[in-house]
């Protein structure tokens, strides 16, 4: 029968013509640079091999993709919501915003991978691994089987016995900067009694807290890194897949870190 012609979903444009290849799976597999924007719903691509394949934009919506080689795969922005992605390999894939809402991402290799904006709304991630992927604003509402201690080494917190040490990360005026309204000295305890203690929220109420290589990767000039110490009965939420950001209830204001040691 060969291939069926595919076809963007866009703008309906052929990207491959019916017939070419002697099944869709070749055809894909054949063509594996040339499918920006490609309508692929309910493609059975069980164990295609996609590697560094440019599906950026495709409509993945359904497919069949157990068992698929999609290592360094670019799906910057795919609909991959409800595909079975079960033993895929993800791993350094860009999965920048990719819609993965309900998709089965059970046991599927999504180390390395970067899946910053992504939606994972009831997303099946059942002994997925999650070793350095990058979570970062990641809807993970409902969300199945994620192990939230292996995407974040925060956790550490909870299990300090004393005072610890964060960073606070202020403008000119010492307000945070991003929600403003507090101004931040040092010597003064500061508290927010109905913090969000939602871990599945990347922001919300409370006083936001990070690492300090977070701080610096948000720096701009001007900018001052202020030094806050609280208890772990004080956190309020650690984030699933935070990239060095949580919140706390409350916490001191102690010192400032000295910008030119820094590097900065």
């Amino acid at each position: 029968m060969g291939n069926p012609e595919i076809k963007r979903w866009d703008n309906g444009d052929i990207i491959i013509p019916a017939g070419k290849y002697a099944s869709l799976k070749e055809a894909v597999e054949k063509e594996y640079k040339n499918l920006r924007f490609a309508d692929l719903c309910f493609a059975n691509l069980c164990f295609a091999n996609l590697h560094s394949a440019d599906l950026c934009f495709a409509n993945l919506r359904s497919a069949d993709l157990r068992y698929a080689n999609l290592h360094s795969a670019d799906l910057h922005s795919a609909d991959l919501s409800y595909a079975n992605l079960r033993s895929a390999d993800l791993s350094y894939a860009d999965l920048r915003s990719a819609n993965l809402r309900s998709a089965n991402l059970s046991y599927a290799d999504l180390s390395s991978a970067d899946l910053s904006s992504a939606n994972l709304r009831s997303a099946d991630l059942s002994s997925a691994d999650l070793r350095s992927a990058n979570l970062r604003s990641a809807n993970l509402s409902s969300a199945k089987g994620i192990n939230k201690y292996i995407t974040t080494n925060l956790y550490m917190l909870l299990d300090q016995p004393d005072k610890i040490i964060a960073y606070k990360i202020v403008n000119e005026k010492n307000e945070g900067i991003y929600n403003g309204g507090i101004i931040y000295e040092i010597g003064k305890t500061y508290e927010v009694k109905d913090a969000d203690t939602n871990e599945q929220n990347e922001c919300g109420k409370g006083i936001n807290l990070a690492t300090l290589n977070w701080c610096l990767r948000e720096y701009k000039k001007g900018y001052k890194i202020l030094m806050a110490e609280f208890t772990k009965e004080e956190i309020a939420a650690i984030p699933i897949g935070s990239d060095g950001k949580f919140r706390v209830s409350k916490c001191k204001i102690v010192g400032e870190k000295n910008l030119e040691e820094l590097g900065v």
